[in-house]
Parts: C-alpha cells; structure tokens; sequence
C-alpha cells in the first residue's frame, strides 16, 4: 500500500520520520529554525546546491556497471515516489490548518470589537465618579476641619476625666484585687501626672495615687512572701513588681530564700533517715556461723560470708526513691518556676536595659549548686553504707534512679554542674562495687584455705603400711563417707569454688551495664567501668592476689600461726600452675566477652598474667621440695647426732629412722603423683637395687685398707680422691624441680641424703659404726633409686657417705657385701 493513502495519524513513527526528512530537507532545526551549514561544493552531491546532473551522470557510467546503475535506477524511483508521497500528506495537514486558523481569527475579530465597547463604556464612568467625588469633598471641607477639632477637644476630655477618676478606680481594684488592672491604669497615666505635676489640680491626684501604689505594692509584697498562690498568679505577682520598679535582685532574693526552706525540710528528712538506717545498720548486722557437718571448702563454712548483706532499715533503693521524688522534683520545680518569672519572661520597656536574666540566671545556678552538693554528701554516705555486695539489683536501681532524675536538671538549667556531679558519684559508687568485691573474692579466698588447711590437718588412713598424708580415702577408705578429701578433690573443689564465686561475682556487676540502665552506655562510664574497672580491678587484681598470697606461703615459717603444710604448698602449686595454662585465659575471655572490653586503653595482657602464675607455681613447688627435704634431713640429723658411732654395736638391723626415711619418701611420692604427672626417668640397670658401694672400689680405700701400710699412701690417696671428684658430675642439691613427679622427688631425695653426707663428715666412727653406715646406705639404695629421674645420683650421693664414713673410721673393716644383703633382706 502506498503512503499517500495512509491516515496521517495512525503511524506516529512514520509521521516523525516523514518530518526529520522534510527537517533535513529544508535543513531546519528541532526548534524549527534555519541551521547554518557548511555548503557542499560537490557536484556529485546530490543533496547539495552545487549538484550538477550530467557531471553526476557521467561519473555513475564510469564507475557502476549496468546491474548496478538499474539498481541506483530503482532506489531513486521509490525514493522520489516516497517524497512526493511524503509531500502530499503534509499539505493535507497544513491545509486543515490553515483553515482552523482562519475561522478563529474571524472570530477573534468580533470578540475584541465588543471588548473595545466595553472599555468605552467603563472609561466613561470612571471619569463620571471622579467629578462626582471631587465636588462631595469640596462641599465637606469646612465641616471636616471642624469635626476634626472636635474629636481632638472630646479624646482630651475623656484623659482628664480618667485622670480625674484614677484614685477612685485604683481603690475599687484594690478592694477587687485586681492588681494588674490597677497597675495598667497607673502605668498610663503615670507619665502624665509626672508631666503636670507643678498644676495642683494633677499634683493632688499624683500623690493620692501614689499612696494607693504603695499599698498594692505592700500587699503585693506579702503574696509573693506567702508563696502559697498557684504558679500564675506569683508570676503575675512578680511582674507586677517589676513593673512597680522594685528591685529585681531583692525578688530574687526572696523567692530562693522561701524556697530554701522548703528543700532545707526534705534534706533534714533525708538526714534523719540516715541516721536511723545507720544506728539499725550498727546494731542488726548478723554473722553466720559455721554449721558442723559442712563442706570444708564451701564457702558457707565462713565464719562470716562477705557475700551477704547487713540488714538495713531503709534500703538504698527507697531513700534515693524519697530523695528523688521530694527534693529533686520540689528542685526541679523551683527552677523552672524561677525561669519562668526572671529569666524566661521577655523583657520590654524599662526592664530590658536592667538585664534581669542574666542576674537571675547567677544566682539561681550558685543556689542550686548549694543545695545539690548537701544533697550529694547524703547520697554518698548512703552508697557507702551498702557495704554487703550479695545483691547489685538495688544498688544499681537506685543509681539509675538517681541518675536520671538529675537528667532533668540538665534540661531545665543548662551549663549547671550538677548532672555532672551526680554521674560522678555514679562512676565512684561503681569503682567503690567492685573495690568491695575484689575485698570480698580476697576474704573467700583466705577462709577457703583455711577450710583446706583444716582439712588437711584431719586424721589420715593408712595405705599399704605408710601415711597416706594428703592422698585422702585411697584404696580401703575409698569407700568410707567420713574419709576427709583426698588433694585432687580439694583441689578440685577450691578451684570450682573460686571461679564460680567470681562468676557471680561478674553476674552481679554485669549489671551495670545492663541495657535499661540509662548510664551504662555513657562513654564516660561504660569505656572506663569495663576496661579499667572489672577487667583490671577486680579480675586482674583477684588473679594477682591469688599469686602474690601463694608466694607469701615461700617466704618463711610460722606465718599465719604457724608452718605451713607440705600438702598446702603442693597444692596450691597445681592450682597456679592450672590458672597458668587454662584458667587465667578462660576468665579473661569469659570477662571480654560478657563486658564487651575494648582494648584502647592499656590492660594487662594474658601472657604477663600466665607468666605471674607460673612463677607463683615455681616457687611454691621449689619451697615444697625444700620442706619435704628438710623434714627428712632433720630425721637423718638427729640419728647422727645422737649416736655414738665409735662405740656402737655389730649392726644386726636396719635403724628405724632409714625405715622412717623410705616410708616417709613413699608418701611423698603417693602424695605428689596425686596433683602432677608421672614425669621421665632415665633407662634403669636390671640390678639397681642391689648395687654396691665403692668401699673397697676406689685407689683410696683400696690403698687406706692394704696390709702393707706405707707413709705416702694417705698423700696417694688423697690425690686419687680429689682428681675423681673432679671428673664426676656435679650435683645442684637446690635446683628448680619441673613440673612432674619425679623431678620432685629427686629434689627431696637429693636434699635428704647431702643432708647425711654432711651430718656424717662431722662425726667419727669406730669399726661397727662404718658397718651399720653400710647397712643403711645400701636399705636406702635398695628403695630411693625408683624414685629419682636418674639412679646414678642417689648411687654416687651414697658412695660419698659410706667413703665420708671410712675417712672418720678408726678401724676401718668393711661388712661383706652378702652379709649386708641379708640383713636389708630381713628388714
């Protein structure tokens, strides 16, 4: 189908590419306009002006074939077809066009001919008004200046008749008490009589005005004393006031000082309160003893619970409740009555330039500091007498309480130093929580040894022949119920008990922080409380008394009324040793993360901590060795001592005291593999308990006991003795024991028998007395070498006994090595 024949609008695509042809036709623009373009000098172009259509014919044969030329034949057929079509569509739109423009400027036409006949009309009759309006105001000039003075003689008349009237009408609103009418009036005429005073007529009406003002200002006075009106009507007073030029400090004056004595009131009843929880707080303190048959390290077995709080009269939580809803509000109130009546009240006329605000302001700011600062001192001796830290809850209610009713203090008087104050009290009464529960950890930590060392002292059973000290009901007393507790179980129960109670402890100041509490998420609260104050002043500081206070076991006996238990030491070794490798990092994790503890400021790291206990626990576990060595030492001491070795008999038995010796080692060993691992030994010999001593191995004994006596044999032997010393290992008697079985009791095993060696070089021996050194040493050779990480040293430390003992020997005649076999045989 061809264009021509298609509606002009049904193809809104085709219609706007007909136009931008036509556009680029004529070369216009989209606003319609001639674009200025740069004319094509191109014969060839065929939209150009300078086309020429032979020069294009010419070139068209030279270059295009014949298929190509009937092509370009037949795309310019179907573009001339589609312009023409293109063509006729738009002069059948214009035409319609033209025609609606045609008909409305025909009726355009007749429309503004009967505009212009209106406008005629309308000219006329303004012109009509004008002269009519000019000859009424030149008929009414004469009469309007004569209206005009007489307004002015009857407004003059009705001044003077309400100045002749003023005394009487100020004494009717005085009978009325309508004081602001009273003053309104005078204020008016005020200025007047002030004016014509010198008249005697005004003069007389000024004074007797100024009588009657002086008795309104006087009952004025009296209300604003009284203070019992509503808040409109002593604002209404005090502006009356002002406006009778009375002196605005002296109203300042007055009103703080009424109000004064109203908040003195809820003060003295805030003291007295005070007072008497203070006398009931003396007197209803209770202690709780301790029950029979209770755990030994629980701690209710405390002769007096830290945890628990003294029975008060009033509880914090109602005295800041009465503070907080007498004073604070009757202060609150006060402020914003005063703010009403001298600082928020604008200022006109006179009173502006007295600048009455800013007065004001001074001296309600040095009358609230006053007053909050008694109000404080009541409060902070309160918070101090929550002395038991059983239960936050009320603590911290009643700090929140306080905290934010004095928020509103901040709103009616900004730039006041009071809320500031008042959070201070809040930071200090926290930092004073966990002080008093640092204090309290402290004190159930002291009673909870206590209860262990009571438990220690309680009566042992036997195991196997030897006191089982600290190794509790083991093996026979397994199943006894009144068996005391062997050590893994104190131990057990202490380290439960320490960390549970701080648990509640953190339970119990975690509440602080709790999302209701409007301080707790104060940055100068919650920052600092966190950081500084539990994790470092109540966890750390806990955890470093805890290594300090197991330190203070090491430094000397006789502390806290006497010798410290081995199993006391032992045990609290382990429990540091615990704290070191999991319990310190648990807590602190447990603290951070229920805190939420931001490390900006400097804390105590973990590592510096673990390392504190591991010293502690060092320390402790060395001083065990050491007392478990002396007290074996001493043993050996006195059987040296008190024996008379020359004169001695043929050794028949074992002493008692080596018999004691290895007894008192195996309870060591049971009492020390109870807490810490078994630890590594050296390889053993198949015979290390039936080695013998080199009595007779060495060139000194050999030659010391030789028929042939000669003089340089002792010279000889001497020499041959040191020369060996020189190329034996030496033995460190008081080195650090590691953390294990074994190295423990090599420690004690080392101390016990240099202890012996150094009892036996000051004392001198006859034949028997060697013997029975021989008989003893080789008892004690056939048990200690299982205890010690190397067999070697308890060999070598014995050999250097029994070789001590035939240096000092008289008549040095060893025993046969069978015999003495035989007689630690027998036992």
């Amino acid at each position: 189908m061809s264009s021509a024949t298609t509606p002009p609008d049904s193809d809104p695509t085709q219609r706007r590419r007909v136009h931008n042809m036509l556009k680029l036709y004529y070369g216009l623009n989209e606003e319609g306009k001639a674009t200025e373009q740069a004319e094509s000098l191109d014969p060839c172009d065929i939209n150009g002006p300078h086309f020429d259509p032979e020069i294009y014919l010419n070139k068209l044969r030279k270059e295009c074939s014949l298929a190509e030329l009937m092509d370009h034949e037949s795309c310019m057929v179907k573009q001339i077809r589609s312009l023409d079509s293109d063509m006729q569509t738009l002069v059948y739109e214009n035409y319609n066009k033209f025609i609606s423009a045609t008909d409305t400027i025909r009726k355009m036409k007749n429309d503004f001919k009967k505009m212009e006949d209106e406008m005629d009309c309308l000219s006329a009759n303004m012109t009509a008004i004008t002269e009519f309006s000019a000859r009424i105001s030149g008929t009414l000039q004469d009469q309007h200046a004569q209206i005009t003075k007489l307004s002015g003689v009857h407004t003059l008349l009705r001044k003077l008749q309400f100045l002749f009237e003023l005394p009487a009408r100020l004494n009717k609103c005085l009978e009325l008490q309508a004081y602001a009418q009273a003053v309104s009036a005078h204020r008016r005429a005020r200025c007047v009589l002030q004016q014509y005073s010198h008249m005697p007529s005004f003069r007389g009406i000024q004074d007797d005005c100024h009588v009657i003002m002086e008795q309104l200002a006087q009952q004025l006075r009296q209300k604003f004393r009284d203070g019992g009106s509503s808040a409109k009507d002593l604002s209404e007073c005090v502006e009356l006031l002002l406006q009778l030029d009375e002196p605005a400090e002296e109203l300042c004056d007055k009103f703080l000082s009424h109000a004064q004595s109203r908040l003195e009131a809820d003060l003295q009843g805030l003291e007295a309160e005070l007072k008497d929880s203070t006398v009931t707080d003396t007197g209803g303190a209770s202690v709780q003893k301790t029950s029979p048959g209770s755990n030994p390290v629980s701690p209710s077995s405390s002769a007096f619970n830290p945890f628990l709080s003294p029975t008060a009269g009033t509880d914090i939580l109602e005295f800041i409740d009465r503070g907080c809803n007498e004073f604070v509000s009757s202060l609150c109130l006060v402020i914003a009555s005063y703010q009403e009546l001298f600082i928020s009240r604008p200022q006109e006329g006179e009173l502006a330039s007295k600048n009455i605000p800013e007065m004001a302001n001074g001296k309600l700011h040095v009358f609230v500091d006053t007053l909050a600062a008694r109000y404080f001192s009541l409060v902070e001796r309160r918070i101090q007498e929550e002395k038991g830290v059983g239960d936050n809850s009320l603590l911290v209610r009643a700090l929140d309480r306080f905290h934010r009713r004095l928020q509103a203090i901040s709103k009616l008087l900004p730039g006041s130093a009071v809320p500031s104050q008042g959070t201070e009290i809040v930071v200090r009464a926290a930092r004073e929580r966990i002080k008093q529960y640092l204090s309290a950890l402290q004190t159930f930590y002291h009673d909870s040894l206590t209860d262990v060392r009571q438990a220690l002292a309680a009566p042992r059973l036997s195991v196997g022949g030897a006191s089982a000290s600290g190794g509790g009901a083991l093996v026979g007393g397994a199943t006894n119920k009144d068996a005391p507790p062997s050590l893994p179980e104190l131990l057990t129960s202490l380290s439960n008990f320490i960390l549970n109670q701080l648990k509640s402890v953190l339970a119990s100041v975690h509440l602080f922080t709790a999302k209701d509490i409007t301080f707790s998420n104060k940055p100068y609260f919650k920052g600092e409380f966190c950081s500084q104050g539990v994790r470092e002043g109540l966890v750390v500081s806990f955890i470093k008394f805890i290594c300090q206070s197991s330190r203070q076991y090491c430094e000397s006996a006789g502390d806290r009324g006497g010798s410290t238990p081995p199993a006391l030491l032992l045990l609290l070794s382990r429990l540091c040793l615990d704290y070191e490798t999991s319990t310190i990092s648990y807590i602190l994790t447990l603290t951070d993360e229920q805190f939420l503890v931001q490390h900006h400021t400097p804390v105590t790291p973990v590592t510096a901590l673990c390392a504190e206990a591991r010293e502690a626990a060092q320390k402790l576990l060395n001083h065990y060795v050491k007392v478990q060595g002396l007290i074996i030492s001493q043993m050996l001491r006195k059987s040296v001592e008190t024996r008379d070795w020359v004169n001695t008999i043929e050794p028949r038995n074992v002493r008692a005291v080596m018999k004691r010796v290895v007894e008192d080692t195996t309870s060591i060993d049971v009492q020390v593999g109870l807490l810490y691992e078994e630890g590594v030994r050296k390889a053993h010999s198949s015979d290390s308990s039936k080695r013998t001593f080199s009595v007779y191995s060495s060139s000194r004994q050999q030659i010391r006991y030789a028929p042939s006596y000669t003089p340089s044999a002792p010279m000889d032997t001497n020499l041959l003795s040191n020369i060996h010393k020189l190329f034996s290992e030496r033995i460190d008697i008081f080195s650090p024991v590691e953390f294990n079985k074994v190295s423990v009791l090599t420690g004690i095993i080392k101390i016990s028998l240099k202890t012996f060696l150094e009892c036996v070089r000051l004392r001198t021996f006859g034949r028997y007395g060697l013997q029975q050194i021989q008989v003893d040493c080789h008892y004690l050779q056939m048990y200690l070498w299982r205890f010690v990480s190397d067999e070697n040293l308890v060999h070598f430390l014995l050999d250097e006994i029994v070789g001590s003992a035939a240096h000092r020997c008289l008549d040095p005649s060893p025993m046969e090595q069978s015999v003495i076999e035989v007689i630690c045989e027998r036992g």
